[in-house]
């Protein structure tokens, strides 16, 4: 019997409240696959310290949670889990997106969104799920067939893309897009040990494409491999786009550290033409 994403996820999963550094740190360290021989040389201490550290025998600095963490890749949320468990502050604070705090932040998001028109551009937080577009990107969603409910809030940009009624019947190109979207998510779910993610990664994975829906010749190959392509009909138009996706090099901030910008640039003029027109930014192609 094959195990879901969430059984394998449970199998191993993230460390309670209340739980010692030792469990969270034998929880990161399995997850990236390290011995403790391995993790000690990677942080420059000796193995019996380490060793000592998970057992509860000695007491971990803070400097020395943060260079376990450093060296065991752990995210900003685990990061806080870590130093928690040790008996000291958590290094990143967790506030809304509206906090006043984060005005700063929130007008930089907006001035990379709006920069980016007349091309779409999406914010999404660590579940996928829609922080906010530019005008562009709102009007493209706005001109999808999909199920209505899809385009509730909180609004999921991998379930539009893969639920049955959601963009798949839109998309040209979409089991090579289906493909590299899982296996983004796996990876997410791998990096993090997320349980929304790996229940969100179960759901889609439970979809299946249509026998009817193929792949296009040569759109797979057209980038050699460096890119796939977001091939997408709305009505008489064809739209074809790559993405990319930014996020912030610094954050203070586990809202910001967990933020993703995902902006889509036009493959050709054709695009450029069609996309301008239907969200009524008329029909030349920018300079």
């Amino acid at each position: 019997m094959t195990l879901s994403m969430s059984d394998t996820l449970r199998g191993n999963a993230l460390p309670a409240p209340g739980q010692t550094l030792g469990d969270h740190l034998r929880f990161w360290r399995e997850r990236r696959r390290m011995s403790q021989l391995a993790l000690a040389a990677e942080a420059g201490i000796s193995a019996r310290h380490l060793s000592f550290l998970e057992t509860g025998r000695s007491r971990a600095s803070r400097e020395m949670v943060g260079l376990l963490a450093e060296c065991l890749m752990v995210p900003a949320r685990g990061r806080n889990g870590l130093l928690i468990a040790a008996g000291f502050s958590p290094a990143y604070p967790e506030r809304s997106f509206d906090d006043p705090e984060l005005r700063g932040a929130r007008r930089a998001v907006d001035l990379i969104l709006a920069g980016h028109e007349p091309f779409p551009a999406l914010a999404i937080d660590r579940h996928w799920r829609l922080v906010t577009a530019n005008a562009v990107g709102t009007r493209l969603l706005g001109a999808l067939d999909v199920a209505p409910d899809l385009l509730d809030p909180p609004l999921n940009l991998m379930r539009l893309v893969l639920h049955p009624g959601g963009m798949g019947r839109q998309i040209v190109n979409l089991p090579q897009l289906r493909h590299h979207l899982l296996e983004r998510l796996r990876v997410q779910v791998e990096t993090s040990a997320d349980p929304v993610l790996a229940g969100l990664f179960d759901e889609l994975h439970a979809y299946r494409v249509s026998d009817d829906v193929k792949p296009e010749p040569g759109i797979a190959g057209d980038y050699g491999g460096i890119a796939v392509p977001f091939v997408l009909r709305i009505g008489d138009d064809t739209l074809s786009f790559i993405s990319t996706t930014t996020v912030f090099g610094s954050p203070v901030d586990i809202t910001l550290a967990e933020l993703a910008i995902e902006t889509f640039f036009p493959l050709d003029d054709v695009t450029t033409v069609a996309l301008r027109r239907i969200v009524g930014w008329g029909t030349e192609p920018a300079p």
